[in-house]
């Protein structure tokens, strides 16, 4: 499963994140052991300067302006 962190205005996209979903409702459940290492890996590549396998850019737009 892809996870999407966020911290402030920063994002990090996580693939093949292991989850439990619900069958009847589609609702993705984590390990808080999954959640605490991405956060980890977070912080290890916005202020200890970790390399990443690949970035990609994203464009924006403020809903107001479209």
């Amino acid at each position: 499963m892809q996870y999407v962190y966020k911290h402030d205005s920063q994002f990090l996209i996580v693939n093949n994140v292991p989850c439990e979903e619900c069958e009847y409702c589609g609702e993705q459940y984590f390990k808080a052991e999954a959640l605490k290492k991405i956060e980890k890996d977070f912080m290890d590549i916005y202020f200890s300067k970790k390399k990443t396998r690949r970035k990609i850019n994203v464009p924006v737009e403020e809903f107001l302006e479209i």
